[in-house]
């Protein structure tokens, strides 16, 4: 009996304390696997902040490494013997560096005026420096103008809304292959036609800017060195040209001079009217003083003396 009651007490004993030392593994378990991933998270944040600085520098690096996007337009003028002449050859120059002719105006001498000729001409950015100094050749520097404006950001920008779109336009199409009903079919179609057109409006503006920026615009001035010569009448008809070109060429300086004056003489006008009415009023006060006959001043009458008794 004491046998027994002993063995009963000792199982008691052993199941007690391995329940305890299973309660300690369970305890210590989870604190061990918290520590654990608790750790690895930090490790996790401290790498992910690492790689996110990382790759901040590298994009900043990127974008300082990244070539400068310019717009570049000028304006030159030359004096040159003969502008013809001189706006061939500077189209010429112009086609040998790879640019292009996007417009071109001459103008004949004519009295007064000399001849000229004017050129838009497209050059590449990187042969600009270059074609201006051929053009100087061509004659007399008068002018040179050169204005850039950096269109790296907005360059940039466009390309973002551009990828942007185009990620969206390819989502929006894969759902249109997975749709069902015909009323999200409808708002599918209309979402991706929307966003078309305006990556399509986006596309249209970076290759705008990508022409812009790889030619140069410059507006080429070549103008004649001398006067237009004074054509002289050589025959009855041209004289009577010549004097009726005159006699118009006369009225209309005359008209021009009246149109010019007449502002002053009507002041004058003005002026002369107000001093003729003091004239005018200061004489009729005169005749007015003169006709007034002056009344002459009365004598006294002696005093009668008292009669005598």
């Amino acid at each position: 009996m004491r046998r027994t009651l002993l063995i009963t007490t000792a199982l008691a004993v052993s199941a007690f304390t391995l329940s305890g030392c299973s309660a300690a593994s369970s305890d210590l378990a989870p604190a061990e696997s918290q520590e654990y991933l608790v750790q690895e998270s930090a490790d996790g944040d401290s790498g992910s902040a690492e790689s996110l600085a990382e790759g901040g520098i590298a994009l900043n690096d990127a974008l300082a490494d990244t070539a400068r996007e310019v717009i570049t337009t000028g304006y030159m003028s030359v004096t040159v013997t003969s502008p013809d002449e001189a706006s061939s050859d500077a189209i010429r120059i112009t086609e040998s560096v790879g640019g292009r002719v996007d417009g071109r105006s001459e103008y004949a001498p004519n009295e007064g005026d000399r001849g000229s000729a004017t050129l838009t001409l497209r050059i590449p950015s990187s042969e600009l420096t270059a074609t201006l100094d051929k053009f100087k050749e061509l004659g007399t520097l008068q002018e040179v103008s050169i204005n850039s404006v950096d269109v790296t950001m907005e360059s940039r920008d466009l390309e973002a809304r551009i990828t942007a779109l185009d990620a969206s336009v390819e989502r929006l199409l894969a759902l249109l292959s997975t749709a069902e009903d015909t009323d999200t079919l409808i708002k599918l179609e209309t979402a991706i036609s929307d966003r078309q057109g305006e990556l399509e409006s986006l596309k249209s503006q970076k290759r705008y800017f990508d022409d812009q920026v790889a030619m140069s615009t410059l507006t080429l001035s070549l103008v004649s060195v001398a006067d237009a010569p004074t054509v002289e009448p050589d025959n009855f008809f041209a004289g009577l040209i010549a004097g009726w070109n005159s006699f118009i060429a006369f009225f209309a300086g005359l008209l021009i001079t009246l149109g010019v004056l007449v502002p002053w003489l009507i002041l004058a006008a003005i002026i002369a009217g107000i001093v003729v009415l003091i004239v005018r009023s200061k004489r009729r006060a005169r005749r007015s003083a003169a006709a007034t006959p002056l009344t002459p001043a009365e004598i006294p009458e002696p005093s009668q003396a008292p009669a005598a008794d």
